[in-house]
């Protein structure tokens, strides 16, 4: 297994950037993280992480067209390269892996 230095912030920013595809950008990154975790996201987190992940060659960006809504401003969009899903797809065997030895009495006892 390839070492990942994927923190956990990265992690689910590049889960989201997946699950939005193809319109992830920061701001509905952020939205998408609040809603799911039920805690507070800053666009500028978001955006030090996309910056991060872009740097390690996990996601893409590009400039999306010019909307009203944004006073004729773009977006940068951010897709998962072929790298960001196998670093991904790494990091989910490893949990599920570890969920999987978790003695499920051990499990009841938590609910």
């Amino acid at each position: 297994m390839r070492r990942s230095d994927l923190g956990e912030f990265e992690e689910v920013v590049l889960l989201a950037v997946a699950a939005l595809s193809p319109k992830a950008y920061s701001v509905v990154i952020a939205e998408e993280l609040e809603q799911e975790t039920g805690n507070s996201v800053s666009t500028g987190a978001v955006h030090a992480a996309l910056q991060r992940l872009e740097q390690k060659g996990y996601v893409s960006s590009f400039l999306g067209e010019a909307t009203a809504e944004r006073g004729g401003r773009r977006k940068r969009l951010f897709t998962v390269t072929a790298l960001g899903g196998r670093i991904l797809q790494e990091v989910r065997a490893v949990r599920n892996r570890l969920w999987e030895r978790i003695d499920s009495h051990l499990l009841l006892d938590w609910q």
